[in-house]
């Protein structure tokens, strides 16, 4: 039974985010929804999400029947995190669940990165996301055991072009995964990755990330949003399977409640991919 548990997610403000905490509503939870809610590193291209897009991540849980609270912090800051996850628990009592999916991402060459582009994805995606964890998995103990999911990517699987900062990140999430799992299942915390693809989001729906993908292909993109914009949906589709350019959140949303639920109690340790066939590109 998921009833009136509770499960945080981070970067809830859209997105993934959104998508999965609208899906724990609909199943029950409770659920915390945490963000920057504002620009997180002016080396990005695409637009912050806002405290309006938190609200409106609110207002979709509140509709699908559960309950929320808006939590705001920098995953950088640790201290703020306590901050957030202590609102959580006095507002719910205890977290059953932490979605911890929080992450930017930039694209630029080793020769051309500028040292805010590398480290902001590192500080963010990694030790953000590490930061969470360290402060969860405590309130987790105390619940007599829980679940945690991170978002990685392909891109944690793989090099990526122009890419180095993110792949590094989103590599480094399956370590702190894999070794948070050996340490936390003693306590009955199973600890997983979800593994998505290029998902239809403001993290990829801008000229950098379709020059990017056009790049990878061998062309030059053309420096005209729509034509670019094109050029990277026809090269995904012929690149994916399944025939389709971007994966829409709400078809990765269910496998995160899969692996917070009771039927994954033994699964823990290991990723989970929703990436329209981009899987089969990878080794393992």
């Amino acid at each position: 039974m998921t009833e009136g548990r509770v499960v945080v997610v981070t970067g809830a403000a859209r997105g993934m985010g959104r998508a999965t905490a609208v899906a724990f509503a609909r199943t029950g939870y409770r659920v915390a929804g945490a963000d920057i809610a504002a620009r997180a590193s002016a080396a990005m291209e695409y637009e912050p999400a806002t405290a309006d897009d938190l609200a409106h991540t609110g207002r979709l849980v509140e509709e699908a029947g559960g309950e929320w609270i808006p939590v705001v912090f920098d995953q950088r800051d640790i201290s703020a995190v306590r901050d957030g996850f202590s609102a959580v628990v006095e507002r719910f009592g205890g977290i059953d669940v932490v979605f911890a999916n929080a992450g930017i991402q930039g694209f630029a060459s080793l020769l051309e990165m500028s040292d805010q582009l590398w480290h902001d994805q590192i500080d963010i995606n990694l030790t953000g996301t590490a930061n969470v964890l360290r402060v969860a998995a405590p309130l987790l103990v105390q619940r007599g055991g829980g679940r945690i999911i991170i978002t990685s990517s392909t891109q944690g699987q793989h090099g990526t072009l122009d890419g180095s900062g993110y792949s590094a990140s989103k590599w480094g999430l399956i370590g702190l995964m894999k070794s948070a799992a050996l340490e936390l299942g003693k306590y009955g915390i199973t600890v997983n990755a979800l593994v998505p693809g290029l998902v239809n989001t403001a993290l990829t729906r801008h000229e950098e990330r379709y020059a990017q993908i056009i790049r990878t292909g061998g062309q030059e993109p053309s420096g005209n949003l729509d034509e670019d914009e094109r050029s990277a949906a026809d090269g995904m589709k012929r690149k994916l399977p399944l025939g389709v350019p971007w994966v829409e959140p709400e078809d990765v949303a269910p496998l995160v409640v899969f692996l917070a639920s009771d039927e994954a109690r033994m699964v823990t340790g290991t990723s989970f991919a929703a990436t329209a066939g981009d899987s089969a590109n990878i080794t393992a």
